[in-house]
């Protein structure tokens, strides 16, 4: 095993709260979301209770009750082993470093509409790589300062919804609703709206996040639990709102997934005075949101890949650390070499920014939500086989509420990893599927490596 370095403790509350916004909200789910029409707002609101609450209560006990270096990973290795602790952080761990490449395309195809430059996709994609360096390079810095940047992404955030509610207030004062909201089409819709569901459960994952960097926290048995409290009320209302605003200004069916939210900004300010000034405004608003929200969750991931590396239970390459500051150096290059290689991969296999965005998304969706099974699994067991440790906080009802909160969560996540995977419309996603047996293969390869590897390093060391 890799030696740890001592890391400082910067993360206040505030830090906590804010990262935790950061990453969870995420403005082009909106789009995805409102794309269900206006049944999408019964759905916001029917998960956030039966999926929303019962993650962020689980998350708030086991973050308070076990703040190691590593959250997740941390959570399951206790729960089930080491071998089960990789196979989940590696799922996370890849799950990231493929979901940034959608990401910074969308940041792409946003950049490409709000300056007009009718920009190729392949200079899309050259702009989606640059992008990703640039997170690389945020992640190798101290934390005290790396933290600004989800920090500030989240004020963004703030402004950039509160500009597209108040845009679509305008809108309505003015005009009728695009997407008329009667109790028959706010009605959850089984059919063709079932495939957006699982981007709304995507929307709602990440409170466990900020607990991979436990031992930078300065307190994290009392403010873990507050931020992801204050966190969710924030988030769950923004959602709300963000999805109702978009559903007032444009077309269930002219809803673009990548340029939606710049097209509800445009309909709701025309012909307002400095409206084209205020979009653009808001348009950086955005365009920085999507920013720091893959800063935030490349911080957290890295974190995570790196303790298991530190623990050799990943190849020693995701454990180095930078002396200084301890910063996941070699998990940061990894993600930076292999966001490249799948936007230039994905690239050449797609139409257009939209294409391309929703395959990446619905792949990397898929290996983000496995490890969320593992990890209501693993509360589950904790409960059982550690149940005099104190918990600062637990999740309310003793026994049965636990039972239940992570049954749900775990039957929520295998309907949602389904429909990312065979939709109802279109049938099975074998591109999906595919690159999700493939990347599982890697991992349990690169699993059994480290394996051998940590086994040969013990031989020699007891080797007289």
């Amino acid at each position: 095993m890799t030696e740890h370095i001592e890391h400082p403790k910067t993360l206040r509350q505030r830090d906590l709260l804010l990262f935790t916004v950061s990453a969870i909200l995420l403005p082009d789910i909106l789009t995805s979301s409102a794309s269900a029409g206006a049944s999408s707002i019964s759905w916001w609101l029917i998960l956030g209770v039966v999926f929303f609450l019962p993650m962020g209560l689980i998350s708030a006990e086991l973050g308070c009750t076990y703040p190691e270096q590593g959250g997740i990973y941390t959570w399951v290795r206790n729960a089930f082993g080491g071998r089960w602790a990789s196979r989940i952080t590696f799922c996370y761990w890849v799950n990231m470093a493929l979901w940034l490449p959608a990401m910074f395309i969308l940041f792409a195809g946003v950049f490409n509409s709000l300056f007009a430059m009718e920009a190729s996709l392949t200079s899309q994609i050259a702009l989606a790589i640059g992008i990703t360096w640039l997170t690389v390079a945020v992640n190798v810095v101290a934390l005290r300062f790396g933290k600004w940047i989800p920090n500030l992404g989240a004020i963004m955030k703030f402004v950039l919804f509160f500009g597209v509610i108040v845009g679509a207030g305008r809108y309505v004062a003015m005009n009728e609703m695009a997407n008329p909201l009667t109790l028959q089409s706010m009605t959850p819709n089984w059919g063709e709206g079932l495939q957006f569901i699982p981007a709304i459960i995507y929307g709602m994952l990440g409170f466990e996040l900020v607990s991979a960097g436990s031992e930078e926290m300065r307190n994290p048995e009392q403010d873990v639990p507050r931020a992801i409290l204050w966190s969710g009320v924030i988030i769950l209302a923004l959602s709300v709102l963000g999805t109702l605003a978009v559903l007032a200004a444009i077309p269930t069916e002219e809803i673009n997934l990548v340029e939606g939210v710049i097209d509800t900004l445009r309909v709701s300010f025309a012909g307002m005075s400095g409206a084209n000034i205020l979009v653009l405004l808001l348009g950086v608003c955005f365009l920085f949101g999507i920013y720091s929200s893959c800063a935030a969750w490349s911080m957290g991931a890295n974190r995570a890949a790196a303790e298991a590396a530190l623990e050799g239970e990943l190849p020693s390459w995701f454990g180095l650390e930078l002396p200084s500051n301890g910063s996941p150096f070699g998990a940061a290059l990894l993600t930076g070499l292999v966001s490249t290689l799948a936007l230039l991969g994905y690239g050449f296999m797609s139409g257009d920014n939209e294409d391309l965005f929703w395959s990446l998304f619905a792949f990397s969706s898929v290996l983000f939500m496995l490890p969320y099974v593992g990890m209501v699994l693993a509360f589950l067991r904790m409960r059982s086989v550690d149940r005099d440790r104190t918990r600062p906080f637990q999740v309310p009802g003793g026994a049965p509420g636990a039972l239940i909160c992570a049954s749900l969560c775990a039957l929520i996540l295998l309907t949602a990893i389904t429909l990312f995977m065979v939709t109802p419309q279109d049938g099975p996603q074998w591109e999906v599927i595919i690159g999700v047996v493939l990347a599982l293969a890697l991992g349990e390869l690169i699993i059994r490596v480290a394996e051998a590897s940590k086994a040969n390093a013990s031989e020699r060391q007891d080797t007289p």
